[in-house]
């Protein structure tokens, strides 16, 4: 048996503002306020040696530009290029959804580069030091995903499964939630039902990798070997959840009846995973300095 989603994405409205507060939103303020905290703890028990709270709020704030800069224009060169040439004041109608992990991923690295020149740090201490407080805000940005009914999984055939009513054909798209609810109770939209892919990047992007990674970065590891773990793990279950996952309907697939432009740019992400991992081999270890 099926679950029709009917969660409204809008978590407080707004009289002045027509299209309110999104659950996707606030996701995204849980997912900075828990690097924040996990990160301050880090930060006075001395993880990020000549770093107080000052220079962790600096980064923080720097990082958060990043995640939002590089993660709207990620998305409109990867996958919306065509509609920003057709209309290039997409690129501000950011309520309208479309945010990439690979553009925010390179805007944090920017961010952390620029940060980390200014004090004369290695980039890659910083980056071990900010990879395991990167997870928590991916899993609650799927889980917004989910609320907000977008970035659905592909058809289960029945087998169970999540109704998105936005993911049903046109003719039934249209129909009001009441009678979209007795078509359900009714069986009548099973076959529309679909995989909640967005709860399983949740799951594996999200808690997984939080636990994998906040154990392994509990001692101190040779420089590159925390964000190399990272890259690998991330690249890994993006790419597997892909396959499951509903190919954005403007690209689909990009070859074989199966590639998708999600497992292409995670490839690279597994390559230097495996890079990084092999180049701490023979990297120092940054130790902790006297708790503050």
């Amino acid at each position: 048996m099926s679950w029709l989603h009917d969660i409204d994405p809008i978590a407080i409205p707004l009289p002045f503002w027509p299209h309110g507060i999104h659950w996707y939103g606030l996701m995204y303020v849980a997912g900075f306020l828990v690097a924040w905290w996990l990160g301050t703890r880090r930060v006075n028990a001395g993880r990020l040696p000549g770093v107080d709270a000052n220079g962790w709020g600096d980064l923080m704030f720097y990082a958060m530009l990043g995640v939002i800069l590089g993660g709207r224009l990620g998305y409109v060169l990867f996958y919306g290029f065509g509609d920003f040439l057709r209309d290039p004041l997409m690129l501000l109608r950011i309520h309208e959804g479309g945010m990439s992990f690979h553009g925010g991923l390179l805007g944090v690295m920017a961010a952390v580069a620029w940060w980390s020149w200014r004090r004369r740090l290695h980039v890659f201490d910083t980056l071990d030091f900010v990879a395991p407080l990167v997870p928590p805000g991916l899993g609650f940005g799927r889980l917004g995903n989910f609320i907000g009914g977008e970035l659905w999984g592909k058809p289960t055939g029945g087998q169970g499964g999540v109704v998105f009513p936005d993911a049903l054909p046109p003719e039934l798209a249209r129909l009001d939630l009441p009678t979209l609810r007795e078509l359900h109770q009714a069986g009548a939209l099973e076959e529309f039902a679909r995989y909640p892919s967005q709860l399983y990047q949740a799951g594996l992007e999200g808690l997984a990798m939080f636990v994998v990674l906040y154990w392994f970065s509990r001692k101190p590891r040779p420089r590159y070997a925390v964000s190399g773990l990272f890259a690998l793990l991330y690249g890994v279950f993006r790419f597997a959840v892909e396959f499951v996952r509903e190919p954005d309907a403007h690209i689909g697939y990009l070859a074989w009846g199966w590639l998708t432009m999600g497992q292409v740019l995670s490839l690279p992400l597994v390559a230097v995973g495996i890079v990084l991992l092999g180049m701490s081999r023979r990297a120092p270890t940054l130790r902790p300095a006297g708790a503050a």
